[in-house]
């Protein structure tokens, strides 16, 4: 079981610094990844994109298998 900080948290988060929800979508979290990649598409036309950018690789880094 990998919990906050482990290897696979980390890959997770550095997938999410190329494209947001990469890292949630290598972590198995389907519907994270395609809301967060939508929302950064999306946000990224009035240059806000980063805000959940940086939310996609935070929560790539802390996510806790149940």
């Amino acid at each position: 079981m990998s919990g906050q900080g482990s290897t696979a948290n980390v890959i997770a988060a550095i997938c999410s610094v190329i494209i947001p929800g990469l890292g949630q979508l290598v972590q198995g979290r389907l519907l994270a990844a395609i809301i967060q990649f939508g929302l950064a598409a999306l946000l990224w036309l009035v240059l806000l994109g980063w805000i959940i950018h940086i939310y996609s690789i935070i929560d790539a880094a802390r996510f806790k298998a149940s």
